[in-house]
């Protein structure tokens, strides 16, 4: 059945962050408490009796820290109060947080009721990555009827639930590799209010690109994603959005994004959120792909692989999300937002094999295979960031490449830099957030070769999909910019990890949140940052 108009249904409407526990019935309010075993026991029967008292004892709270295994749940009061311990090891290119076991253990946990607790047990410097997991287990996209599913003997969820996440901070400092995050706002053992608002912004700001992911492309089309940017500015009481759109990209000299979305019934769009810091001598730009559906166009995806293709503007929301979090932490340096939406479709005024388009970069590229069109949206992206807001700094976040994940695989994204210092920065920011990372070669004079074409300056997919198809992908928007571009480029391919099973993470948001976290006001993504 085919859905029109825009339906979306929110079945876990609010999640709200707050430091303490407060007193509850689980038989009422579900509670889950959840952390590594070592933060676990480092509770009293004093801390947590407020929540449990009525129907817990202390011998049985003390018998479930003993017999849960890690990555389980245990009950301790049937339906009402649940145990979850994480891992107490961890390698050194998974995140301190333990936040994907997190993750696996709210969703499996979390009862559907209409009010619902989760006590988070971690140390300060893993609640934002922490936070953040929960609330990716929480989705706000669905567009069921209401009524159970028709396989289920389960009544109908709640049409409205709110779940609060009251937080406990343990100083406890077991993990040798905390990349050096040892600042005083890390360590104080406590929350602001502060710190508080900006764990809620980004969370939110997750949920939102998460939303945006998973939403059909009868629904989130290029229009309605443009509409989300310009409440998103409305909400942040910023200037309109630039919207550049349909002809005007033709005329503009915009081919790349154009060349990609002119088939589709809907225009496509180059959207750009702007911040202007008072005094600010700086200007970053975060340039996000926002396709809302692939086809492959005319070198058309076969029928497995075009399926969850919804889902290829999550770099574009990852970017629309990060700008809302961090606006409202103040930056110190000028922010954009630049949003390059299309839909890559077929139809007779489709982008042929064969054709030839300039890019606003003024270069040629020789179309070679139309299913590699992320990568002509992002180089006009980035050039208009550079020409035309004039960023230092120009981050590109796409669902770029299937290579990705095979790559650096499902929970990293693969990433490259012009700055060495700037991909090393994004690894820690990768581990401090919870979205990884992991760096990808950087050697244009062993790849670029790979675009090689003989009518004009460059194709647009590789020669040899064996030699570093990410690299190459990421080395083909730098060529748009230059290789001598003076400032620090980064391009984040996070392909896979833009979704675990059929939901979207929304992940990108924190990770640069906490990346860019030095140029804001915020104490806490100050102190995350691995900025210096």
């Amino acid at each position: 059945m085919e859905i029109v108009g825009r339906v979306s249904v929110c079945r876990m409407s609010s999640i709200k962050f707050r430091w303490g526990l407060s007193a509850s019935e689980p038989e009422q309010t579900p509670v889950l408490f959840v952390g590594q075993p070592a933060h676990l026991s480092a509770l009293s029967w004093q801390d947590v009796r407020c929540k449990l008292e009525s129907r817990v004892t202390e011998e049985v709270w003390r018998r479930g820290l003993s017999v849960t295994s890690p990555g389980d749940v245990s009950e301790l009061w049937p339906r009402g109060a649940a145990l979850g311990v994480l891992p107490p090891r961890r390698s050194r290119h998974t995140a301190p947080s333990r936040n994907h076991s997190l993750s696996k253990i709210v969703k499996s946990a979390l009862r559907s009721a209409a009010e619902e607790y989760i006590v988070l047990v971690c140390r300060k410097r893993d609640v934002l990555a922490s936070a953040v997991a929960i609330a990716r287990s929480v989705p706000l996209y669905s567009a069921r009827s209401g009524s159970a599913p028709l396989n289920s003997n389960q009544p109908a969820p709640p049409a409205n639930t709110n779940l609060t996440v009251e937080i406990f901070i343990v100083n406890h400092e077991g993990d040798s590799e905390d990349e050096g995050t040892n600042e005083q706002a890390l360590t104080d053992g406590t929350l602001s209010n502060e710190e508080l608002g900006t764990i809620q912004d980004v969370a939110d700001s997750v949920r939102l690109a998460a939303r945006i992911t998973d939403t059909p492309a009868n629904i989130m089309d290029v229009d309605a994603f443009v509409e989300e940017a310009c409440k998103v500015a409305k909400k942040l009481d910023i200037a309109e959005p630039t919207v550049i759109r349909g002809e005007a990209l033709a005329e503009r000299g915009m081919g790349g994004i154009y060349g990609v979305g002119k088939a589709a019934t809907k225009p496509p769009a180059l959207v750009s959120l702007s911040y202007m810091a008072p005094g600010a001598t700086e200007t970053v730009a975060w340039v996000g792909k926002g396709i809302v559906y692939d086809t492959g166009g005319l070198s058309i995806k076969a029928r497995a692989s075009m399926v969850g293709m919804k889902g290829d503007c999550g770099g574009a929301a990852a970017v629309l999300g990060a700008f809302a979090a961090v606006v409202r932490a103040k930056p110190t340096v000028n922010l954009h937002a630049v949003l390059c939406i299309a839909e890559n479709s077929v139809g007779p005024n489709a982008t042929r094999p064969d054709d030839i388009h300039q890019l606003y970069s003024g270069r040629t590229v020789e179309i070679n295979n139309t299913d590699a069109e992320g990568r002509l949206v992002l180089s006009d992206g980035v050039v208009y960031a550079r020409r035309d807001l004039k960023a230092d700094t120009i981050v590109d976040v796409a669902t770029l490449t299937g290579a990705q994940g095979t790559a650096t695989g499902k929970y990293h994204a693969a990433i490259i830099s012009n700055a060495a210092s700037l991909e090393r920065a994004c690894v820690s920011a990768g581990l401090r957030s919870g979205d990884l990372t992991h760096a990808l070669p950087y050697a244009p004079e062993l790849h670029f070769t790979e675009f090689c074409s003989h009518v004009a300056d460059m194709k647009n997919s590789v020669a040899d999909r064996n030699n570093a198809q990410p690299s190459c992908a990421g080395l083909f928007i730098l060529a748009h910019l230059g290789f001598d571009f003076p400032g620090q480029w980064l391009h984040v391919d996070m392909a896979a990890p833009a979704h675990i099973g059929e939901r979207a993470t929304g992940y990108g948001v924190s990770l640069l949140s906490v990346l860019f976290g030095k140029y804001t006001n915020s104490r806490l993504l100050k102190a995350l940052s691995p900025l210096r």
